[in-house]
C-alpha cells in the first residue's frame, strides 16, 4: 500500500513539473490548485448536486450549509481583494436575463438526472465512475454547442450586470452577501430534521479548504474558479480538428476566445484547473484502501439518457453563464446578483429533476453509487 501511495504522490508531482516545463510556473500553480480541488471534493466527499437532493428528499441540510460556509469564507476575502485590485482581478459577474434563468432551471434538473453538476461530473469521471465519464463527454459537447447559440439566448433580454458592491458599496456588498448566506442557512436549518443540521467535521474542513483553494485560484488566475468555459473550449478544439470553421461564429471569433482556441489548452486557466481536478479526484479515489465499486451497467436507453443529460448540462450551463461553481459559488462569493438568481432557478429545477431522475434511472438494472455530500 505504501508503494502505491508513493506512486500516486509521484504521479501528481510529475503532472505539476511537466506543466511547469511546458507552460511555465503560473500554469503549474493552477494545475496544483486543481489537484487540490479534486482531492478535497473526492477525498472529503464535498459536493453540490447531492446535498441539494438530500435536502429535498431527506431534510438533511448539512451539505448545503457546508456550501454556504465555503462561499461565505471566500466572499469575506475575495470581495476586499476585488476592491483593492480592480484592474488585476475580475469577479464572476454576468447579467440576469431570460436565457440565463431558463438555463439555470434546466441545469438544476439535468444535474440530478446525471448525478452531478459541472465539478461533480469531473470528479465522478476522474474517480472512475463510468456514468460520470459518459456525462462528461456529453457536457463537453453541450457546452460547446451552447457557445454557438449564446447570442440568441442573450438576445431574449437581460438586465445590465448588477453586483451587490455596485449597489451598496464595497463594504455594504460584503455585508449583504454574508447576511443573505446566513438567511439561507437559517432557512435550511429550520427545514432540516434534528440531527441533520450541523455539518460533520469533514465538511467543515472541506469548506475551509475549498475557500482557500478558490482564493488561490482568484489570485493566480486573476479570475474566480470556473468549470464551463474550459469544457466548452475542449469541445471547440475537437470540432475544429474535425474540420469545423469556428471563425465564422460570433463566440469563437471574439478576440479573447479566438486566442484561446488557437493556443494550447495549457494557456487556458479554466482548462488547467479542470485537468488538475480530474487527476486529483483519481488520486483521492486510488488513495483509499478500498476504492468505490465501479458504476453498474446501464441499459442502452439508460446510457443514452445519461449522455443526453450531460449534453443538456453543458448547454444550459453556457446559457446560464456557469454551473454550481462558476455561477453559484463564484458568482455569489464575488458579489454578482446573477449568482443568487441562478441559485433560486437551479434549485427549483433540481426539485423537478429529482422526479425525472426516478424515471431515467428506472432504466438501470441495479443502483449506481452516488455521493450524497
Amino acid at each position: 500500500m505504501l508503494a502505491r501511495r508513493l506512486s500516486l504522490v509521484g504521479f501528481g508531482l510529475v503532472l505539476v513539473v511537466a506543466t511547469f516545463s511546458w507552460a511555465g510556473p503560473r500554469a503549474a500553480l493552477l494545475v496544483l490548485i486543481g489537484l487540490g480541488f479534486g482531492l478535497v471534493l473526492e477525498g472529503l466527499r464535498f459536493g453540490f448536486a447531492g446535498p441539494w437532493r438530500v435536502l429535498v428528499t431527506e431534510r438533511d441540510a448539512r451539505g448545503l450549509m457546508a456550501q454556504l460556509l465555503a462561499i461565505g469564507a471566500t466572499a469575506a476575502v475575495a470581495l476586499p481583494l476585488l476592491a483593492a485590485a480592480p484592474g488585476e482581478l475580475a469577479g464572476a459577474h454576468a447579467p440576469v436575463g431570460i436565457g440565463m434563468i431558463l438555463g439555470a432551471f434546466v441545469f438544476g434538473a439535468a444535474m440530478q438526472v446525471a448525478m452531478g453538476c459541472g465539478s461533480g461530473t469531473l470528479v465522478n469521471a476522474g474517480s472512475g465512475n463510468l456514468v460520470g465519464l459518459v456525462a462528461l463527454v456529453g457536457f463537453v459537447g453541450g457546452s460547446f454547442a451552447g457557445t454557438l447559440h449564446l447570442g440568441w439566448w442573450t438576445g431574449l433580454g437581460s438586465l445590465p450586470v448588477i453586483t451587490l458592491q455596485g449597489v451598496a458599496g464595497h463594504g455594504g456588498g460584503l455585508v449583504l452577501t454574508l447576511a443573505a448566506l446566513a438567511l439561507v442557512g437559517a432557512l435550511a436549518w429550520r427545514h432540516a430534521l434534528p440531527g441533520r443540521r450541523l455539518p460533520p467535521g469533514r465538511l467543515w474542513l472541506a469548506a475551509g479548504l475549498i475557500a482557500a483553494l478558490a482564493l488561490a485560484n482568484l489570485a493566480v488566475a486573476g479570475q474566480p474558479w470556473g468549470i464551463v468555459y474550459g469544457l466548452g473550449l475542449w469541445g471547440a478544439k475537437v470540432a475544429e480538428a474535425a474540420g469545423a470553421d469556428l471563425a465564422a461564429t460570433a463566440f469563437w471569433s471574439a478576440p479573447a476566445n479566438a486566442e484561446r482556441l488557437a493556443s494550447s489548452v495549457l494557456t487556458d486557466v479554466t482548462s488547467l484547473t479542470n485537468i488538475g481536478l480530474l487527476v486529483g479526484a483519481f488520486l483521492a479515489m486510488r488513495w483509499r484502501r478500498a476504492p468505490d465499486a465501479p458504476a453498474a451497467a446501464l441499459s442502452a436507453a439508460g446510457w443514452g439518457a445519461i449522455l443526453l443529460a450531460g449534453l443538456v448540462l453543458g448547454y444550459s450551463a453556457r446559457m446560464a453563464f456557469g454551473c454550481n461553481v462558476g455561477a453559484f459559488f463564484s458568482g455569489i462569493s464575488t458579489g454578482s446578483l446573477h449568482g443568487w438568481v441562478w441559485f433560486a432557478a437551479a434549485f427549483a429545477g433540481s426539485v423537478l429533476g429529482l422526479r425525472l431522475r426516478d424515471l431515467v434511472h428506472g432504466l438501470r438494472p441495479v443502483a449506481v453509487a452516488e455521493r450524497p455530500a
